[in-house]
């Protein structure tokens, strides 16, 4: 890590960073520093990893034999409709006791390890006199907020407010009417709008947000921890938006930034204090844009200096400023590490669901999905002589980002940097997605202050930092929070698709591991999500450049390393990991 720090010019000590302590006795709010971990790191482990992995294994397979059955639900043998009429009971009393205790043991540890804190941040910082100030707006990440339908054309009503994201009911649509649930959630592929007869949109409130589905949170820490200092509905608001839509789009079909820049408007003029905008991963794009959109004229019209009299901070949470590796693969061939790295069983199970070419297709008809493609080419990522992110001794650079061994491309026949992915994604895939792209974004790089300020006039240059500038607000301050330490995708070994059932050219070439690479997925440093180049570019370097940052806006960086807890499936409340 800092080796890479040097590298990037992102300054400080470059001695290892040592590891976080863990915190005293939550009983002692005086003692508290962060967030308590002593309790956490105290739980009674499990008898046995072993064991732990026996069960993990006898539930897995007995699950992967349910849905293989739901998988085949074109197979006459299969009556789906006797599953309604499953007893779980009974599957439990057929599988060992001892599996069944010990799943019963690790699930009541880890509900301890997930429930135990809930609230600790927020309590620790009212008891140090910190209290609500700031009107507070939430801006989510990709795919955290809920859609729900609002159609009442007849295939829509029995969807009729109901999420067809982010809830059981997507599963069970997804499911039992997979060629229902596609044609509710893939937009137009002409106009990027919503398709005859459909209408899904963004779930409000904090319920779009704070869960994905049952059990999986995703901003109800957060709120949980704000509401301790005293904030409510009142001084408190998400601004979901549907992520599926082009960045331009947000405003034609939705209004998105007009009713943004109002509420914002609206909470200075109720407080008179100005706001306190969170955002996380893609959520940290769509206000980038925001911020170029509310200042032009013929758009927002709010002036250059409307961020600075309406926005004291801006907290990016693990923003991807500069895209995702993970883009390429997703929309290139519909996939990525977790597709990957599934076993032939479950991949057999997958294919029939939901093919590659089916969820590449999905992935295409979500324009927002692409605004992630990296940004920067191989100025950023670097190219085949190097990648600023290179670890030492590594034997192949990350700037070969797709990667083909001898004999497995007829069509391919060199290692292709990230300014090459772009052609090379085009050529693979359809004249509307490759128009959509080019009239959306722009993924290049401005080298000089003239041509930043040129690209201020051109929406589809707003997302990309590289090519625009921070709003000219000098009391501004951003706050940059991102996760280091976990294995991220970086590159891809690829190969042709030579299976004749399926409609991609290529795909992932997962019978290839060795070292860092998984399957065919290279990892790299980063959240287990977004890349480090990503995350801490900008913040480090990028807006230290006076082209990038003419007004001088405050720039506060808090790497967070990855301390994963050992009974969260997520990691815990120390973890590297943002997803």
């Amino acid at each position: 890590m800092s080796s890479l720090r040097r590298r990037l010019g992102f300054g400080g000590d470059s001695s290892t960073e040592p590891s976080r302590e863990s915190t005293p006795d939550p009983s002692n709010p005086g003692l508290l520093r962060v967030i308590s971990a002593e309790k956490l790191h105290n739980l009674k482990k499990g008898r046995n990893t072993k064991r732990r992995n026996a069960w993990v294994f006898g539930l897995g397979g007995l699950f992967g034999i349910a849905v293989a059955a739901f998988f085949a639900g074109s197979n006459d043998m299969i009556d789906l409709s006797s599953l309604a009429d499953l007893n779980m009971d009974s599957i439990l009393e057929s599988l060992p006791a001892g599996l069944v205790r010990d799943a019963q043991e690790m699930q009541k540890h880890e509900k301890a390890a997930v429930n135990y804190d809930s609230f600790a941040v927020g309590l620790h910082a009212r008891s140090e006199g910190i209290q609500a100030k700031h009107p507070v707006i939430m801006i989510p990440g990709v795919i955290s907020t809920g859609l729900e339908s609002w159609g009442t054309e007849e295939s829509s009503r029995q969807y009729f407010r109901k999420r067809l994201w982010g809830s059981w009911t997507m599963m069970r649509s997804l499911v039992l009417d997979k060629a229902g649930w596609k044609r509710h959630i893939m937009l137009d592929k002409i106009t990027g709008l919503d398709p005859p007869g459909i209408k899904l949109r963004a779930a409000q409130g904090f319920d779009a947000t704070d869960f994905f589905i049952t059990g999986y949170w995703i901003w109800n820490k957060i709120l949980e921890n704000l509401a301790s200092i005293g904030y409510d509905p009142t001084n408190a608001f998400t601004a979901a938006y549907d992520w599926r839509l082009s960045y331009a789009n947000y405003e034609v079909r939705d209004q998105y930034y007009t009713r943004l820049k109002a509420h914002i408007e609206t909470a200075v003029k109720v407080s008179d204090k100005k706001v306190v905008l969170l955002s996380h991963s893609m959520g940290s794009q769509v206000l980038y844009y925001f911020f170029h959109w509310v200042e032009t004229k013929g758009y927002g019209n709010g002036g250059t200096s409307w961020v600075d009299d309406h926005v004291d901070s801006w907290i990016n949470i693990s923003g991807c400023m500069l895209g995702a590796m993970k883009g390429i693969p997703a929309v290139l061939s519909g996939e990525m590490k977790d597709t990957a790295q599934l076993n032939a069983f479950a991949v057999y199970g997958l294919e029939k669901f939901l093919s590659r070419h089916e969820r590449a297709e999905i992935f295409r008809s979500m324009p927002g999905i692409s605004s992630m493609l990296p940004m920067g080419g191989n100025e950023v990522w670097g190219d085949e002589n190097g990648a600023p992110d290179d670890r030492p001794g590594q034997n192949i650079t990350y700037g070969n980002f797709i990667r083909f061994r001898s004999n497995n491309s007829t069509n391919t026949k060199k290692n292709i940097t990230v300014t090459g992915s772009i052609p090379y994604l085009f050529n693979h895939t359809e004249d509307w997605y490759q128009d959509m792209v080019l009239h959306s974004y722009s993924l290049g790089v401005a080298h000089t202050k003239r041509e930043v300020e040129h690209n201020q006039m051109i929406p589809a240059k707003w997302v990309n930092p590289l090519e625009t500038r921070l709003p000219l607000a000098p009391h501004l301050k951003i706050y940059c929070f991102y996760g280091v330490g976990k294995d991220t995708e970086r590159a891809y070994y690829y190969k042709d698709d030579l299976d004749p059932l399926t409609q991609t050219n290529v795909t992932i070439d997962t019978s290839y591991t060795n070292g860092a690479t998984d399957h065919g997925v290279v990892m790299g440093e980063g959240d287990g999500t977004v890349n480090l180049l990503s995350t801490g570019y900008m913040c480090n370097k990028g807006w230290k450049m006076k082209r990038y940052n003419p007004a001088g806006v405050q720039i506060i960086t808090h790497e967070m390393p990855d301390e994963p807890d050992r009974f969260s499936p997520r990691g815990g409340p120390n973890t590297g990991g943002w997803s």
